[in-house]
This record gives C-alpha cells, sequence and structure tokens, in this order.
C-alpha cells in the first residue's frame, strides 16, 4: 500500500494534515514537508488525521514525537488503526497524544500539554 499526505486549507488557524496508508522510515518525507510548512506557518493548531493509517512503525512515533517537542498544539484525528492503536500503547504515546475521533471533533479540541 502506498501513503499518502494531503494538507487542507487553515480554517481559523487550524491545519489538517490528513495521511493515509503506509509510514515508515522510506515513506516519510511527505508528512515530514507537510509537518514543516505548518511550523513555518502561524497556524494556531495542527490536526493529523490518522484514520487512514494503515500502518505506522517508529519512525512515524519519533515524528509525532518531534512535532509535540515543538510545543505547537497538535491533535490526532482518528480512530487510530488496530496497528497503530498498539503502537501507541506499547510505547505509552497513547498517554502524551491527544487523540479523537474525527477531524471535526479535532478542530475544536484543546490538546492536552
Amino acid at each position: 500500500m502506498d501513503q499518502h499526505v494531503k494538507v487542507s486549507p487553515d480554517v481559523d488557524g487550524v491545519r489538517v494534515i490528513a495521511c493515509a496508508g503506509e509510514f515508515d522510515q522510506d515513506t516519510l518525507e511527505p508528512l515530514r514537508q507537510a509537518i514543516a510548512g505548518a511550523l513555518a506557518d502561524p497556524v494556531r493548531t495542527i490536526v493529523l488525521d490518522v484514520s487512514e493509517v494503515a500502518f505506522a512503525d517508529s519512525s512515524m512515533l519519533n515524528e509525532l514525537l518531534r512535532l509535540r517537542r515543538t510545543g505547537r498544539p497538535l491533535v490526532l484525528a482518528g480512530p487510530l488503526s488496530p496497528q497503530m492503536a498498539r503502537l501507541f500503547e506499547l510505547t505509552s504515546a497513547d498517554r502524551i497524544f491527544t487523540v479523537v475521533d474525527g477531524v471535526e471533533t479535532a478542530r475544536i479540541t484543546r490538546p492536552a500539554r
């Protein structure tokens, strides 16, 4: 399965980056570019739609952790795939990321600090 990253126009200071497919160290560059663009712009919150991510490895998790460390508010829009949910559970990432069901809910959610 391929991967796809789509950046939607900002609405009320919220940038939505939708990811679909499989993400590992060899396929992360489009996501990295989308994140860099969001960080370069004055967006209030970044919503990363991961509801269509079929596979994510530690490389993607590390990218999400780097993004979180920037201090920019981040909300993950799910639901998470079973594989991604397991990755988050095994690494305790489920305790530090704000994950909600759906992009619209993510747009209005204040992420935990």
